[in-house]
Formats: structure tokens, C-alpha cells, sequence
């Protein structure tokens, strides 16, 4: 009798610049793939329910919950994660939290500032009512929502 394992599929996705060729289970997260498999644990495992954005990543330009995304789907796919924000310097908003001490525990922080950096992009950062809307997937457990929103804002003005 023959085992077989779970079916799995070959992928190639550019995350952060660099493109990476494997064969993932076709069950695997992209939350998994990225931190089991790229090495790459800036991405935070929340909830692994979509409830949290802890695991906020960008996909071609739009954020995502890695941890309900299939890697499977996501073949020839542009990935950006905390990682390949920062260059040479902090990526802007990751200054601005610092500057505004907008974390507490951090945990949250990867998935604040990949989904504020989207906030900015998208342009909704006309209010802090406006950005809280459009974060409010982010939860922050340490409550430190108005400084999140201040660091925000702070990128925002500076664009």
C-alpha cells in the first residue's frame, strides 16, 4: 500500500523584492509559508482566524490576513511583509511609532504599521475617525489606538 501525503503544489511569489520558488502544501497559509518556510516572523500568528490583523501583509498593494490566505492562490504574486518595508532606513511609519511610542507589547505593531502604511496609500487619512475606520481590522490588545492613529496621521501629513 502506497502513502501518499497531502497534495501540494509548486508557487513562486515575490516577497519583499526576492523571488522565492517552493512547493507548499495547498493547505498552507501564507502566514505559514512566510514564517515556516521563508524564515520571515515579523508577520504575527494572532488569532489564525482573520480577527486580529496581527498578520497583516500586503498583496500586489492590498492588505491581507496572511493567515486566511492560501499560498496556493497566490502564484506570481508581489507579497510585501514588515521585512521589506525597512531599507537602508526605518520605513516612515515605523519612525512615527517610535515617535509617537505607539506600541506597548509590540505584537501587534507589524500588522499596525503594514496596514497603516496601506491607510496612507489608500488615502483614508482625511480624520482620525477616518484612519480608526479604516484600521479598525487591527486590534491592538494593549490599547494604544490614539497613538497608532497619531503616528498615522504623522505619515500622512508628511505625503
Amino acid at each position: 500500500m502506497t502513502t501518499h501525503g497531502p497534495p501540494s503544489s509548486p508557487i513562486s511569489v515575490l516577497v519583499n523584492g526576492r523571488r522565492h520558488g517552493v512547493t507548499v502544501d495547498n493547505r498552507t497559509s501564507l502566514l505559514d509559508l512566510l514564517r515556516e518556510q521563508l524564515g520571515l516572523t515579523g508577520t504575527k500568528k494572532g488569532c489564525d482566524a482573520g480577527a486580529c490583523g496581527a498578520c497583516t501583509v500586503l498583496v500586489g498593494g492590498r492588505r491581507v490576513n496572511a493567515c486566511l490566505t492560501l499560498a496556493v492562490r497566490l502564484g506570481g504574486a508581489e507579497v510585501t511583509t514588515i521585512e521589506g518595508l525597512q531599507g537602508e532606513e526605518l520605513h516612515p511609519l515605523q519612525q512615527a511609532f517610535i515617535d509617537q511610542d505607539a506600541f506597548q507589547c509590540g505584537f501587534c505593531t507589524p500588522g499596525q504599521i503594514v496596514s497603516g502604511v496601506a491607510c496612507i496609500r489608500e488615502g483614508h487619512c482625511g480624520s482620525p475617525d477616518e484612519i480608526r475606520e479604516w484600521m479598525s481590522g487591527n486590534i491592538c490588545r494593549c490599547g494604544c489606538y490614539v497613538k497608532i492613529v497619531k503616528a498615522v496621521e504623522q505619515v500622512a501629513g508628511d505625503g
